[in-house]
């Protein structure tokens, strides 16, 4: 008798849980004085700066935080990000004066 193929639905399911998990486990345990999220917002804004990332670029920036690449569109919604006639992606005035804010803060 042969085992049967796993049903790779159940199996990407699991792995997103497992991975849910570890996100969580990662967050109780970091020595990070902000809220982990927050912090990842700051560190993702900080690296991109006013520079203007191609689609590639912006994706692998979420990717290196803890964000998924599809991130970034809930970023435009918010009025986060902008995508420009240049197809690049940016940070808008909103999110350039909150990290502004925040470097302010760090520095009281």
């Amino acid at each position: 008798m042969s085992t049967p193929p796993p049903d790779l639905d159940q199996v990407a399911a699991a792995l997103r849980q497992i991975s849910r998990g570890l996100a969580a486990l990662a967050d109780a345990i970091s020595s990070a004085s902000r809220d982990p999220e927050e912090d990842r917002y700051l560190a993702v804004m900080a690296e991109w700066g006013r520079r203007g990332l191609t689609r590639d670029e912006s994706s692998r920036l979420f990717r290196k935080h803890g964000f998924s690449p599809q991130a970034a569109g809930g970023w435009v919604k918010g009025d986060w990000l902008e995508v420009r006639d240049d197809g690049r992606r940016y940070l808008t005035d909103r999110s350039l004066q909150w990290l502004a804010e925040q470097e302010t803060d760090d520095e009281q």
